[in-house]
């Protein structure tokens, strides 16, 4: 190799080292862009029955909202689900889009993650897990709540948590929406090496472990998370319905009313509901 072709090759190879040492350090503000979503200083005016609790994780203190279901349950106790959404939403723009599940009966804890909202700390893998475990065991502690029907919902980035939580704690089933194996894939579109991935989320390990019923839905033109991510994670499981919608990421469901009773209909089946 002469010396020009060398002096070439050192010359992109350093380059490539500060470029993927730039998106390792960086990439966290890459994976959670919602943290810097802008909200007030104290909770909107939410739904009746809306109670707000912080719960404190260890790493820092994060908002929980809790929305009771609209059907009250036979014998005071109802089945509840833990909702996480994607990595650019907070939990004040939800309360609309989960009134569906609220009048199947189901009551609703939206998460805030660490660093997003009204939460302190940071968000990283190991934060949005206390997180999400820190919601379950305050949900299965209410009176009203029937801790053996906890189900976890995951919206995109929101399938890490909810299949981290499953890991950690009976879940009753596991619902995820446009999620995806793991975060690993989608270090080949900045082509660096998915070992420098930080925050793994291994969705596809949890779903292999769970027993429980799983339902997968995802879009066949998915933008953001390849529809395959869907596919796969619906193969792995044990006990799975896989609905496919005609959408893209930011438009799926195609329609959210259609999307809960679809939901609702696989609860009932599963005796959730």
């Amino acid at each position: 190799m002469n010396l020009s072709l060398l002096r070439g090759v050192v010359i992109a190879a350093v380059i490539y080292g500060c470029y993927a040492l730039l998106l390792y350090l960086g990439q966290r503000a890459i994976m959670y862009p919602g943290r810097g979503i802008r909200v007030e200083p104290a909770p909107p005016p939410g739904s009746p029955g809306l109670s707000v609790s912080r719960l404190d994780t260890g790493s820092g203190k994060v908002e929980t909202w809790f929305l009771p279901a609209r059907r009250a349950a036979r014998g005071g106790r109802s089945p509840a689900l833990i909702f996480f959404h994607g990595n650019g939403e907070v939990i004040d723009f939800l309360p609309g889009q989960v009134e569906g599940l609220r009048r199947l009966g189901l009551h609703v804890m939206l998460v805030e993650y660490p660093g997003y909202g009204r939460s302190t700390g940071a968000p990283s893998e190991a934060s949005i897990t206390a997180a999400a475990v820190a919601a379950f065991d305050a949900l299965g502690g209410r009176p009203d709540v029937d801790p053996a029907r906890i189900i976890a919902f995951g919206r995109s980035v929101g399938g890490g948590p909810a299949c981290a939580l499953s890991r950690q704690r009976p879940l009753a089933a596991l619902i995820l929406q446009s999620a995806f194996t793991s975060t690993r894939p989608f270090a080949r579109r900045f082509l660096l090496p998915g070992f420098l991935v930080r925050d793994l989320f291994d969705n596809l390990a949890a779903v292999r472990r769970f027993t429980g019923p799983m339902l997968v839905a995802h879009g066949r033109r998915d933008d953001i998370i390849p529809f395959s991510h869907g596919q796969e994670l619906s193969r792995a499981g044990r006990d799975v319905k896989f609905i496919e919608f005609d959408c893209s990421h930011n438009d799926c469901p195609p329609d959210l009313d259609v999307f809960w009773r679809t939901v609702g209909e696989w609860l009932k089946q599963q005796k959730i509901l």
